[in-house]
């Protein structure tokens, strides 16, 4: 341990070889994301019938908040030098955002895709926040879980390189979500 954060928050994995964990990590980054577009292009593909679902994208909405509120209590702390606080944050966030796909994948297996039935400008906004989230939704897996693995193996030069892409990535996903939670709602049927 050469650094004083390294000292002071030794990493939480024994150190050895991490290749099994980075292999693990990069079919996760891969499989999450064609697990979702599996079920936009084949939706209800995984159906069970009766199954009640219509609640969760609201608690969708509920995760991503919390979510962006710990991603953002974690900057703060992070910046006060507060290792402790930001670990807890952002394991709170991780937590949250893990459910939050967990429920989107079961949501997404039971209902069809809802279209949205906005005209004019704000139609256009929709769609471009829509498609920006979707982006870089896609990417945010890989990208939360490399920070995560490089935080856990106590590589911290690498973990706040990667991270300062992972932070506003993951928070403008995270807040994007809820926006467009909010703009198509109202079709819901």
């Amino acid at each position: 341990m050469s650094t004083p954060t390294e000292q002071l928050h030794p990493p939480v994995l024994e150190p050895g070889d991490f290749t099994r964990y980075k292999i693990i990590l990069g079919v996760l980054g891969l499989v999450v994301p064609l697990l979702v577009a599996i079920l936009y292009y084949f939706p209800e593909t995984f159906r069970i019938p009766g199954a009640q679902v219509k609640f969760l994208p609201a608690l969708n909405a509920v995760l991503n908040s919390l979510t962006a509120v710990c991603l953002l209590a974690g900057f703060y702390f992070i910046r006060q030098k507060d290792v402790l606080k930001h670990r807890a944050m952002m394991g709170t966030a991780f937590a949250l955002g893990s459910v939050f796909l967990l429920s989107y994948v079961a949501y997404h297996s039971q209902v069809a895709s809802t279209h949205f039935g906005g005209v004019g400008a704000i139609r256009l906004v929709y769609f471009f926040l829509l498609l920006t989230h979707i982006s870089l939704a896609v990417v945010t897996v890989a990208l939360v879980l490399f920070t995560l693995y490089f935080a856990l193996t106590g590589q911290y030069t690498k973990h706040k390189a990667i991270a300062r892409w992972t932070f506003p990535v993951w928070l403008y996903v995270s807040i994007t979500g809820v926006i467009v939670y909010f703009m198509i709602s109202p079709y819901y049927t």
